[in-house]
Protein backbone atom coordinates (compact mmCIF):
# COMPACT_ATOMS: atom_id res chain seq x y z
CA UNK A 1 0.00 0.00 0.00
CA UNK A 2 1.21 3.30 -1.20
CA UNK A 3 0.36 6.85 1.05
CA UNK A 4 0.39 10.01 -0.69
CA UNK A 5 3.30 12.51 -0.82
CA UNK A 6 2.51 16.31 -0.34
CA UNK A 7 4.61 19.10 -0.92
CA UNK A 8 5.17 21.58 1.72
CA UNK A 9 5.48 25.05 0.41
CA UNK A 10 6.84 27.14 3.53
CA UNK A 11 8.74 30.64 3.02
CA UNK A 12 11.75 29.18 5.04
CA UNK A 13 12.23 26.26 2.86
CA UNK A 14 11.88 28.10 -0.56
CA UNK A 15 14.26 31.00 1.21
CA UNK A 16 16.51 28.31 2.05
CA UNK A 17 15.97 26.43 -1.67
CA UNK A 18 15.68 23.17 -0.52
CA UNK A 19 12.00 20.94 -1.02
CA UNK A 20 10.40 19.57 1.75
CA UNK A 21 7.69 16.92 1.46
CA UNK A 22 5.56 14.99 3.73
CA UNK A 23 4.25 11.33 3.23
CA UNK A 24 1.23 10.89 4.58
CA UNK A 25 0.98 8.00 6.44
CA UNK A 26 -1.79 8.99 8.74
CA UNK A 27 -3.83 8.46 5.47
CA UNK A 28 -3.49 4.65 5.04
CA UNK A 29 -6.20 3.83 7.30
CA UNK A 30 -8.86 5.97 9.38
CA UNK A 31 -7.65 4.12 12.77
CA UNK A 32 -4.84 2.04 12.28
CA UNK A 33 -2.93 4.71 10.57
CA UNK A 34 0.59 5.66 10.18
CA UNK A 35 3.65 3.30 11.67
CA UNK A 36 0.99 1.44 13.39
CA UNK A 37 -0.31 -0.02 10.16
CA UNK A 38 3.05 -1.09 9.24
CA UNK A 39 4.16 -2.06 12.64
CA UNK A 40 1.24 -4.70 12.37
CA UNK A 41 0.61 -5.85 9.60
CA UNK A 42 2.92 -8.85 9.42
CA UNK A 43 2.56 -9.32 13.40
CA UNK A 44 -1.34 -10.03 13.09
CA UNK A 45 -0.43 -12.30 9.45
CA UNK A 46 1.58 -14.50 12.30
CA UNK A 47 -0.48 -14.34 14.71
CA UNK A 48 -3.30 -15.95 12.87
CA UNK A 49 -1.16 -18.49 10.98
CA UNK A 50 0.35 -19.74 14.24
CA UNK A 51 -3.25 -20.17 15.18
CA UNK A 52 -3.36 -17.52 18.45
CA UNK A 53 -6.56 -15.76 19.19
CA UNK A 54 -5.24 -13.06 21.78
CA UNK A 55 -2.97 -10.58 21.41
CA UNK A 56 -1.21 -8.85 24.44
CA UNK A 57 0.65 -5.64 24.14
CA UNK A 58 1.51 -2.86 26.59
CA UNK A 59 1.43 0.92 26.24
CA UNK A 60 1.02 4.24 28.58
CA UNK A 61 -2.37 6.30 28.94
CA UNK A 62 -1.98 7.50 25.71
CA UNK A 63 -0.78 5.18 23.46
CA UNK A 64 -1.04 5.00 19.74
CA UNK A 65 -0.07 1.55 19.76
CA UNK A 66 -2.72 0.15 22.21
CA UNK A 67 -5.37 2.05 20.03
CA UNK A 68 -4.28 0.25 16.67
CA UNK A 69 -4.21 -3.41 18.39
CA UNK A 70 -7.45 -2.85 19.47
CA UNK A 71 -8.85 -1.91 16.42
CA UNK A 72 -6.58 -4.47 14.57
CA UNK A 73 -7.60 -7.16 17.13
CA UNK A 74 -11.32 -6.31 16.27
CA UNK A 75 -10.99 -6.36 12.99
CA UNK A 76 -9.51 -9.89 11.97
CA UNK A 77 -11.49 -11.30 14.87
CA UNK A 78 -8.66 -11.63 17.55
CA UNK A 79 -9.16 -10.86 21.27
CA UNK A 80 -6.98 -7.82 22.80
CA UNK A 81 -5.50 -7.35 26.02
CA UNK A 82 -3.86 -3.75 27.29
CA UNK A 83 -0.95 -4.04 29.85
CA UNK A 84 -1.52 -0.51 30.82
CA UNK A 85 1.21 1.69 32.89
CA UNK A 86 -0.37 3.08 35.59
CA UNK A 87 -1.95 1.07 38.51
CA UNK A 88 -3.81 4.30 39.37
CA UNK A 89 -5.58 4.55 36.24
CA UNK A 90 -7.77 1.81 37.16
CA UNK A 91 -10.44 4.03 38.66
CA UNK A 92 -10.74 6.47 36.18
CA UNK A 93 -9.72 5.27 32.94
CA UNK A 94 -13.06 5.88 31.44
CA UNK A 95 -12.14 9.40 31.17
CA UNK A 96 -8.96 8.70 28.99
CA UNK A 97 -9.78 8.98 25.20
CA UNK A 98 -7.02 6.46 24.65
CA UNK A 99 -8.40 3.79 26.38
CA UNK A 100 -12.24 4.29 26.08
CA UNK A 101 -11.62 4.28 22.68
CA UNK A 102 -9.70 0.75 23.10
CA UNK A 103 -12.03 -0.38 24.98
CA UNK A 104 -15.02 0.41 22.28
CA UNK A 105 -13.54 -1.99 20.68
CA UNK A 106 -13.03 -4.97 23.24
CA UNK A 107 -9.80 -4.49 24.74
CA UNK A 108 -9.55 -5.99 28.13
CA UNK A 109 -7.04 -3.83 30.28
CA UNK A 110 -4.86 -4.95 32.93
CA UNK A 111 -3.09 -2.24 34.86
CA UNK A 112 0.38 -2.59 36.79
CA UNK A 113 2.32 -0.20 38.43
CA UNK A 114 5.30 1.47 36.49
CA UNK A 115 7.60 -0.51 38.78
CA UNK A 116 6.11 -4.02 37.28
CA UNK A 117 5.20 -2.04 33.95
CA UNK A 118 9.47 -2.22 33.74
CA UNK A 119 9.68 -6.08 33.73
CA UNK A 120 7.43 -6.01 30.46
CA UNK A 121 10.53 -7.36 28.98
CA UNK A 122 11.57 -10.18 31.78
CA UNK A 123 10.25 -13.99 30.80
CA UNK A 124 8.86 -14.76 34.24
CA UNK A 125 6.88 -11.54 33.99
CA UNK A 126 5.41 -12.92 30.48
CA UNK A 127 4.90 -16.16 31.95
CA UNK A 128 3.00 -14.60 34.79
CA UNK A 129 0.54 -13.30 32.03
CA UNK A 130 0.26 -16.31 30.61
CA UNK A 131 -0.99 -18.00 33.64
CA UNK A 132 -3.20 -15.53 34.75
CA UNK A 133 -4.36 -14.57 31.26
CA UNK A 134 -4.25 -17.22 29.08
CA UNK A 135 -1.97 -17.93 25.92
CA UNK A 136 -1.67 -14.79 23.71
CA UNK A 137 0.49 -13.41 20.68
CA UNK A 138 3.14 -10.50 22.38
CA UNK A 139 3.63 -7.53 20.68
CA UNK A 140 6.21 -5.67 22.50
CA UNK A 141 6.25 -2.20 23.68
CA UNK A 142 5.39 0.32 20.64
CA UNK A 143 4.91 -2.46 18.20
CA UNK A 144 8.55 -2.81 17.54
CA UNK A 145 10.19 -6.35 16.66
CA UNK A 146 11.52 -7.70 13.57
CA UNK A 147 8.29 -8.44 11.57
CA UNK A 148 7.13 -4.68 12.69
CA UNK A 149 10.44 -3.77 11.40
CA UNK A 150 9.67 -5.31 8.05
CA UNK A 151 6.75 -3.91 7.72
CA UNK A 152 8.13 -0.15 8.24
CA UNK A 153 10.69 -1.35 5.57
CA UNK A 154 8.13 -0.80 3.09
CA UNK A 155 6.94 2.75 3.71
CA UNK A 156 9.95 3.96 1.40
CA UNK A 157 8.96 2.85 -2.42
CA UNK A 158 10.91 3.29 -5.13
CA UNK A 159 10.17 6.49 -6.58
CA UNK A 160 11.26 7.98 -3.20
CA UNK A 161 15.12 7.15 -4.03
CA UNK A 162 15.59 10.90 -5.63
CA UNK A 163 15.07 12.45 -1.58
CA UNK A 164 18.61 13.52 -0.18
CA UNK A 165 16.75 12.81 3.40
CA UNK A 166 14.30 10.90 4.73
CA UNK A 167 12.67 12.02 8.72
CA UNK A 168 10.99 10.54 11.07
CA UNK A 169 9.83 10.51 14.30
CA UNK A 170 11.36 7.89 16.55
CA UNK A 171 9.72 6.21 19.65
CA UNK A 172 10.78 2.90 20.28
CA UNK A 173 13.35 2.98 17.13
CA UNK A 174 11.21 0.16 14.52
CA UNK A 175 10.14 2.55 12.35
CA UNK A 176 13.86 4.37 11.76
CA UNK A 177 15.54 1.25 11.69
CA UNK A 178 12.50 0.10 8.85
CA UNK A 179 13.21 3.35 6.84
CA UNK A 180 17.20 3.00 6.92
CA UNK A 181 16.55 -0.50 5.49
CA UNK A 182 15.09 0.28 2.57
CA UNK A 183 16.97 3.57 2.10
CA UNK A 184 19.49 3.57 -1.19
CA UNK A 185 22.71 4.75 -0.03
CA UNK A 186 22.82 8.31 -0.97
CA UNK A 187 20.23 8.47 1.11
CA UNK A 188 20.69 9.95 4.83
CA UNK A 189 17.80 8.98 7.42
CA UNK A 190 16.98 11.32 10.41
CA UNK A 191 15.32 10.30 13.36
CA UNK A 192 14.02 13.10 15.95
CA UNK A 193 13.12 11.11 19.41
CA UNK A 194 9.98 12.11 21.38
CA UNK A 195 11.94 10.84 24.35
CA UNK A 196 15.18 11.93 26.30
CA UNK A 197 18.01 9.75 26.72
CA UNK A 198 20.57 8.38 24.67
CA UNK A 199 19.28 4.78 24.93
CA UNK A 200 17.35 4.53 21.49
CA UNK A 201 20.75 4.15 19.80
CA UNK A 202 21.39 0.73 21.22
CA UNK A 203 17.80 -0.01 20.73
CA UNK A 204 17.55 0.68 17.19
CA UNK A 205 20.83 -0.93 16.15
CA UNK A 206 19.13 -4.23 17.03
CA UNK A 207 17.35 -3.75 13.80
CA UNK A 208 18.87 -1.73 11.53
CA UNK A 209 20.63 -3.19 9.13
CA UNK A 210 23.05 0.02 7.82
CA UNK A 211 25.02 2.88 9.34
CA UNK A 212 23.02 5.76 7.33
CA UNK A 213 20.72 7.18 10.18
CA UNK A 214 21.79 9.56 12.65
CA UNK A 215 19.63 10.94 15.95
CA UNK A 216 18.95 15.21 16.38
CA UNK A 217 17.81 14.77 19.75
CA UNK A 218 17.13 18.57 20.81
CA UNK A 219 13.71 18.78 19.69
CA UNK A 220 11.95 16.14 22.49
CA UNK A 221 10.52 19.46 24.79
CA UNK A 222 10.95 18.14 27.72
CA UNK A 223 10.56 14.12 26.58
CA UNK A 224 7.69 11.68 26.10
CA UNK A 225 4.43 13.06 25.71
CA UNK A 226 5.60 16.71 27.17
CA UNK A 227 4.94 20.15 25.40
CA UNK A 228 5.30 23.47 25.68
CA UNK A 229 2.92 26.53 24.31
CA UNK A 230 5.78 27.02 21.79
CA UNK A 231 5.47 23.81 20.25
CA UNK A 232 1.23 23.79 20.68
CA UNK A 233 1.52 27.54 18.90
CA UNK A 234 3.81 25.71 16.05
CA UNK A 235 1.50 22.45 15.52
CA UNK A 236 -1.18 25.24 15.02
CA UNK A 237 0.50 27.62 12.98
CA UNK A 238 1.51 24.50 10.71
CA UNK A 239 -1.69 23.44 10.39
CA UNK A 240 -3.31 26.96 9.47
CA UNK A 241 -0.13 27.00 6.70
CA UNK A 242 -1.06 24.05 5.07
CA UNK A 243 -4.03 22.22 6.51
CA UNK A 244 -2.14 19.78 7.60
CA UNK A 245 -2.37 18.39 11.58
CA UNK A 246 0.55 17.08 13.57
CA UNK A 247 0.28 15.31 17.01
CA UNK A 248 2.51 16.83 19.98
CA UNK A 249 4.31 13.50 20.89
CA UNK A 250 5.63 12.21 17.77
CA UNK A 251 5.15 14.53 14.21
CA UNK A 252 4.60 17.66 15.96
CA UNK A 253 8.59 17.81 17.06
CA UNK A 254 9.80 16.27 14.26
CA UNK A 255 8.59 18.75 12.06
CA UNK A 256 9.70 21.37 14.31
CA UNK A 257 13.15 20.00 14.37
CA UNK A 258 13.21 19.70 10.58
CA UNK A 259 12.38 23.35 9.93
CA UNK A 260 14.81 24.71 12.55
CA UNK A 261 17.28 22.51 11.18
CA UNK A 262 16.45 24.57 7.85
CA UNK A 263 16.75 27.59 9.38
CA UNK A 264 20.31 26.84 10.54
CA UNK A 265 21.60 26.02 7.21
CA UNK A 266 21.90 22.11 7.85
CA UNK A 267 20.58 21.07 4.58
CA UNK A 268 22.31 22.14 1.54
CA UNK A 269 20.23 23.80 -1.01
CA UNK A 270 18.94 21.81 -3.59
CA UNK A 271 18.34 19.13 -1.15
CA UNK A 272 15.10 17.19 -1.32
CA UNK A 273 13.75 16.13 2.41
CA UNK A 274 11.04 13.84 2.38
CA UNK A 275 9.49 13.31 6.20
CA UNK A 276 7.67 10.84 7.33
CA UNK A 277 3.74 11.76 9.10
CA UNK A 278 3.53 8.62 11.11
CA UNK A 279 -0.01 9.45 12.37
CA UNK A 280 -0.78 9.37 16.03
CA UNK A 281 -3.80 11.70 15.86
CA UNK A 282 -5.81 9.80 18.10
CA UNK A 283 -4.06 11.15 21.23
CA UNK A 284 -4.65 14.85 20.67
CA UNK A 285 -8.23 14.88 21.74
CA UNK A 286 -6.67 13.29 25.44
CA UNK A 287 -3.70 15.56 25.50
CA UNK A 288 -6.18 18.83 24.73
CA UNK A 289 -7.91 17.55 27.93
CA UNK A 290 -4.93 18.08 29.82
CA UNK A 291 -4.17 21.26 28.16
CA UNK A 292 -7.18 22.63 29.01
CA UNK A 293 -6.92 21.69 33.04
CA UNK A 294 -3.77 23.57 32.82
CA UNK A 295 -4.80 26.64 31.24
CA UNK A 296 -2.94 26.11 28.18
CA UNK A 297 -3.97 26.47 24.44
CA UNK A 298 -5.28 24.03 22.67
CA UNK A 299 -4.02 21.87 19.49
CA UNK A 300 -6.46 22.45 16.60
CA UNK A 301 -7.63 19.38 14.96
Amino acid sequence: MKAITDKIPLSIAEKKKVSLFLRREDLLHPQISGNKFRKLKYNLEAAKAKGHETLLTFGGAFSNHIAATAYAGKFHNLKTIGVIRGEELLENWHENQTLELAHEQGMQFKFVTREAYRKKNDVSFIDGLKSELGEFYLLPEGGTNSLAVKGCEEILNVEDKNFDYVACAVGTGGTIAGISNSAVDTQKVLGFPALKGDFLKEDICKFATKENWSLCSDYHFGGYAKVTTQLINFINEFKKATSIPLDPIYTGKMMFGILDLIKLDYFPPGSKILAIHTGGLQGVKGMNENLKKKNLPLICV
